[in-house]
C-alpha cells in the first residue's frame, strides 16, 4: 500500500489590508495553495488572490469572537496537511506578532508537520505610514514600542505602563479599541504628559481610513463623540502631532474611494493597478469569465483556409488570445495570415496585437461594434471575404451594415468563446453596497452588467453608482436603475478619467 505524503503548513502574514502591501512571497504561496484558512482581519482584495480549486475556510477569527477556537485551528491545520495538502495559514499582519503563530506550530512541531513562515507587514508600522505618522522622529523619539492592547475578559492589564512612559518613545498598541478608556488611564497614572498627543486610527490602509488626533487626556472623549470602528490601533507619541502635515494617501487623486471593478479575471490585473495608482481601494469580482469554445470546427476550417480572408475583425482582447491559441492546436503560424487586413475594435484589443507584432489596419474613432462595422464596410472592397472570431453572444450592431452592404461582402461570423456568469466566494459585496461601503462599481460590458445583477440576486441597484463603457454597457445599468455615467471614449483610460472626475465633482460638492 502506497503510503500518502504529508503535506506543508505555511504561516502566511496577509499584511494590514492593501494588496500592494501583501509580500511577493504570501502572493506566490497564496497562488499555489490548495487549503486556505484565513482570519476576518485579512483583506478583501488579499481574498480574491485565493485559486478558485482551493478549499477556504474561515476562521473568523477577531478578539474576543472567535469562529473556531484556537486549538482547533491547530488540530485543522494537522488535519489537512495529513491529507497532503499544500496549506496557507493566512492572518492578518505579521503571524509572529501578536497572531498566535507560534501556538499554532507548537502542534505542527509535535506532529512532524513540515512548514514555512512568511512574515507580513504590520499595522504597527503601516497603519500610521499611511495616515502621515512616522513611528520614529529623530526629533521627537528614538524608540517604537508595539504592545497588546487585548486583554482577558475580567482581568486587569499585565502591562507595566510606567517602564512605557519612561522611554519616552512611540507606544503602539494593537486591539485595544475596547479598552481605550483604560490604556489611557493607565498611561496617565503612570505620569505621562496629560498634553501628550494620541490618536485612533481606523480601518488602516482601505479607503474606509480615518484618524482621530487628540491628547492622551482627551482622546477617549473625543472617540465618544465622533465613534469608533474597527479594526483600529492606538498610537500614543509625539509623532501624532506631524499627522495633518504628513498625511498623503487622502490626497491621492481617488483616495477614499473603493471600488469594485466586475471585468472577466484575466483581464482585472491592469485595470485595478491603474486605479489603485490613484489611490482607490479595489475590490475584484469577476462577474463574468470567458470559456474557448472546444472542438470549434467551424473556426479550425476557417483557419486552414486563412489565406482567403481579406479581413480579420476582433472584438476584445480575449478574442485574440483565443483566435491564436486555436491557430497554434492547428498547427498554423503568422506566416498563414498573409496579406489579410486586420480590423480591431478598441485600444485594448489593439494592445493585444501588438504584443504579437501585429498592427490593425483599422480601428474606428468611437470603440463600439456599430462604428467598427461602419468604417468596415468602407474600407472593405467589393466582395471582400470577413472573417469574425468573437464570442458567441457579439452584438449584431457590427454585422448589421456588412450585411446590409451593396457591396456583397462574405462574413463568416464564428463564436469562439462564451461569456459565463460568476460570483466571488468569499467577499461580501450585496452587504458592503447596502451599507454603502463601496462607491462605485465599473463595467466594461454590457455582459459584466448582466453578470454581476446575477451575482447579486434581489438587491435595490439604485444604490449603485455605475461608471459604465459605451452605450451598450450604460443602458444595462439604466435598466437596472443604477445611477450611471458613461466614459468619453470605449476605453479603460477613459474609464478611468471619468471616475476621477466624478469623485473630483463630488469631493468639491461635498
Amino acid at each position: 500500500m502506497e503510503e500518502k505524503t504529508t503535506g506543508k503548513v505555511y504561516l502566511v502574514g496577509a499584511g494590514p489590508s492593501d494588496p500592494g502591501l501583501f509580500t511577493i512571497k504570501g502572493k506566490q504561496v497564496l497562488e499555489e495553495a490548495e487549503v486556505v484558512v484565513y482570519d476576518a482581519l485579512v483583506g478583501d482584495e488579499i481574498l480574491n488572490i485565493i485559486p478558485d480549486k482551493a478549499e477556504a475556510i474561515n476562521v473568523g477569527k477577531r478578539s474576543n469572537n472567535h469562529t473556531m477556537p484556537q486549538e482547533k485551528m491547530n488540530e485543522l491545520l494537522v488535519q489537512k496537511a495529513k491529507e497532503g495538502k499544500r496549506v496557507v495559514r493566512l492572518k492578518g499582519g505579521d503571524p509572529f506578532l501578536f497572531g498566535r503563530g507560534g501556538e499554532e506550530l507548537e502542534l505542527l512541531v509535535k506532529e512532524k508537520i513540515p512548514y514555512e513562515v512568511v512574515p507580513g507587514i504590520t499595522s504597527a508600522i503601516s497603519v500610521p505610514a499611511y495616515q502621515g505618522i512616522p513611528v520614529t522622529h529623530r526629533d521627537f523619539c528614538s524608540s517604537v514600542h508595539i504592545i497588546t492592547g487585548h486583554k482577558r475578559a475580567g482581568k486587569e492589564y499585565d502591562i507595566d505602563f510606567e517602564a512605557l512612559v519612561r522611554t519616552k518613545g512611540t507606544l503602539v498598541f494593537l486591539m485595544g479599541v475596547s479598552s481605550l478608556g483604560d490604556i489611557c488611564r493607565g498611561l496617565l497614572e503612570a505620569g505621562i504628559d496629560p498634553g501628550k498627543p494620541a490618536a485612533l486610527l481606523m480601518r488602516g490602509t482601505t479607503a474606509a481610513q480615518k484618524r482621530i488626533v487628540a491628547t492622551v487626556a482627551t482622546l477617549e472623549a473625543e472617540v465618544k463623540k465622533q465613534g469608533a470602528q474597527t479594526p483600529a490601533i492606538i498610537v500614543v507619541g509625539d509623532v501624532c502631532s506631524l499627522a495633518d502635515e504628513f498625511s498623503w494617501y487622502d490626497k491621492t487623486v481617488l483616495g477614499g474611494v473603493k471600488v469594485l471593478l466586475t471585468r472577466p479575471k484575466e483581464l482585472i490585473s491592469e485595470t485595478a493597478r491603474k486605479l489603485r495608482t490613484l489611490g482607490a481601494e479595489v475590490l475584484e469580482m469577476p462577474a463574468i469569465r470567458t470559456v474557448k469554445i472546444d472542438n470549434n470546427e467551424p473556426l479550425y476550417q476557417a483557419l486552414h483556409c486563412i489565406g482567403q480572408y481579406n479581413w480579420l475583425v476582433f472584438t476584445s482582447p480575449t478574442g485574440v488570445r483565443v483566435f491564436f491559441e486555436e491557430l497554434a492546436s492547428q498547427k498554423l503560424d503568422m506566416r498563414n495570415l498573409g496579406t489579410i487586413k486586420i480590423a480591431a475594435i478598441g485600444g485594448g484589443t489593439k494592445k493585444e496585437l501588438e504584443k504579437r507584432g501585429l498592427y490593425a489596419d483599422l480601428v474606428p474613432e468611437i470603440f463600439d461594434g456599430e462604428h467598427l462595422g461602419v468604417a468596415l464596410e468602407a474600407a472593405a472592397g467589393e466582395g471582400d471575404k470577413i472573417l469574425i472570431p468573437r464570442a458567441s453572444m457579439g452584438s449584431s450592431e457590427l454585422t448589421k451594415p456588412l450585411l446590409a452592404s451593396p457591396k456583397q461582402f462574405r462574413v463568416d461570423d464564428i463564436p469562439t468563446y462564451d461569456t459565463q456568469y460568476e460570483t466571488g466566494r468569499l467577499s461580501h459585496e450585496k452587504e458592503e453596497f447596502e451599507r454603502g461601503e463601496i462607491d462605485y462599481a465599473l463595467f466594461t460590458s454590457a455582459s459584466t452588467v448582466r453578470g454581476f445583477a446575477a451575482a447579486m440576486g434581489k438587491m435595490d441597484f439604485t444604490k449603485i453608482k455605475a461608471v459604465c463603457i459605451g452605450k451598450q454597457t450604460k443602458a444595462a445599468a439604466d435598466a437596472l436603475g443604477m445611477q450611471t455615467w458613461m466614459s468619453e471614449k470605449a476605453s479603460i483610460d477613459s474609464l478611468v478619467n471619468k471616475l476621477a472626475d466624478i469623485h473630483r465633482s463630488v469631493s468639491k460638492s461635498s
